[in-house]
């Protein structure tokens, strides 16, 4: 089996509870009727959601996307997606874990404005 596969059935079992009380949003068509995805392999990276019909990507960061190596790592991961006609945003937990309402309010300008 291809090594992206399995990598991303892997994290879908092993969601973060930031990434959990998202796709409780996000799943099964109610954000809107849209689908979305989860852990979801594009070229040589997995994303944490993507909605393809409208070309967005939801990333949704810890701590450990703080260090120099990983903004850098991030900015290129994000230029490559960029050139494959996706839009991506970003996230903290802990804004995932204060503004849910928030994060709900920006998902939705961006989809349907």
């Amino acid at each position: 089996m291809n090594e992206k596969i399995t990598k991303a059935r892997s994290l879908r079992k092993n969601m973060t509870p930031q990434e959990l009380k998202l796709w409780n949003i996000l799943r099964n068509h109610q954000f809107y009727g849209l689908e979305f995805r989860r852990q979801y392999p594009i070229g040589n990276y997995i994303v944490d959601f993507v909605c393809k019909s409208k070309k967005l990507i939801i990333e949704i960061d810890g701590g450990q996307h703080n260090t120099p190596d990983a903004i850098l790592y991030d900015k290129q991961r994000t230029d490559f997606l960029v050139s494959k006609g996706y839009r991506v945003i970003r996230f903290w937990n802990n804004e995932v874990d204060e503004n849910l309402d928030g994060i709900y309010v920006k998902l939705r300008d961006v989809l349907l404005y």
